[in-house]
């Protein structure tokens, strides 16, 4: 008989979705500037309309003024520690996927030392010195990232337990008076990874990752307000957002479909495409762009779970987020089909992008 695969499987999951919901009509007094420093022209009845138009964003999730970044994380790891129904202590590594740290409401300084890992592990009052807590910035594809390098560890036989935490408070660190503003919210998700022995591979079936820097590394950036009259010196995320649209439709497809290909597989055996919630308009037109690539015309419905539309984009928390409340039936009528293979896939800052073929146990 084979010997049996060590295979790199989710045995549990958990989100934290703040409770303070943020209507698109929360901008309707906002005075908004364009990257000159000039206001700009037109109602904000319009400007908002079109932003919903382009990104499906209806409202977001800001957190709790009382609550920092790794509280997110550490309600989410929780959770998923709950649901895979294992012991904390036994967990060998934390791995916390963020880009900007704890920043305190009304702030706006990024605090990222002890790592977010360790405040996690901390608030968990996990005592095993062995559990190896640290952090991945890696922009929004971080936890995916994150994800990639816990099955690494496991198939190398370091480790048979890991927690992978994707968490972001992207409304602290969002200028006001820029309308990319209304993109960004908060929240976090994690997972419980372990190695399994299983007699066929699943899992993780596959992973790709690339990280084009040439002249794409500061499409997204931190630089001061657009408006004149605010403090120069505090900084805020900014992004080219026609070039990360474009680049996202022409590098995300082609990374699922290698990926897809590595695993051995064909578009028509998978079953769901969890993509980054950045924007509505963007995630379909990757999608189409994927399925053009296998000759395909038509999309299936129901291929593509979305929460941007209410949940807005939290970054490296959208994946998680996405993935445990499709897994615990939360999200409509999407549901996960146990045998079958999905897709995870990211794009963000640097700029990287990602995709991982998980096969459902």
């Amino acid at each position: 008989m084979p010997a049996p695969s060590i295979s790199s499987v989710i045995t549990g999951s958990g989100s934290f979705i703040p409770a303070n919901i943020i209507d698109n009509s929360h901008f309707l007094e906002t005075e908004f500037f364009d990257a000159q420093g000039h206001r700009l022209v037109g109602a904000n009845e319009t400007i908002i309309r079109k932003f919903h138009q382009i990104t499906g964003i209806q409202e977001r999730r800001y957190a709790d003024a009382g609550m920092v970044n790794s509280d997110l994380g550490y309600h989410a790891a929780l959770l998923a520690i709950e649901n895979a129904n294992i012991d904390p202590e036994t967990l060998d590594y934390i791995i916390v996927a963020h880009n900007y740290g704890d920043v305190k409401d009304g702030c706006g300084r990024v605090d990222m030392v002890p790592t977010l890992a360790a405040r996690v592990k901390h608030l968990l009052r996990i005592r095993n010195p062995y559990t190896v807590a640290y952090d991945l910035p890696f922009g929004c594809p971080g936890w995916l990232q994150a994800l990639i390098q816990a099955h690494y560890y496991l198939q190398s036989g370091d480790a048979k337990r890991i927690l992978v935490i994707g968490a972001e408070t992207l409304s602290r660190v969002s200028d006001p008076h820029d309308r990319d503003s209304m993109i960004y919210s908060d929240g976090a998700g994690a997972v419980v990874l372990e190695a399994l022995e299983t007699e066929t591979k699943t899992g993780i079936l596959s992973h790709l990752t690339v990280s084009d820097t040439y002249s794409q590394a500061h499409w997204l950036r931190n630089t001061h307000s657009y408006n004149p009259d605010k403090p120069q010196e505090q900084l805020y995320i900014k992004m080219d957002g026609r070039k990360i649209y474009e680049y996202a439709l022409t590098t995300v497809p082609q990374a699922i479909q290698k990926c897809i290909q590595k695993a051995g597989l064909d578009l028509d055996d998978i079953q769901k495409v969890l993509i980054h919630q950045a924007n509505e308009k963007m995630d379909q037109a990757m999608l189409e762009r994927l399925f053009k690539l296998y000759g395909k015309a038509e999309v299936p419905a129901g291929i593509m779970p979305m929460t941007v539309n209410t949940l807005g984009n939290n970054s490296v928390a959208t994946l998680p987020i996405l993935y445990d409340l499709v897994q615990k039936h939360q999200l409509g009528d999407h549901t996960l089909e146990a045998g079958r293979p999905l897709v995870f896939a990211s794009v963000g800052a640097g700029m990287n992008a990602n995709a991982v073929v998980y096969q459902m146990p």
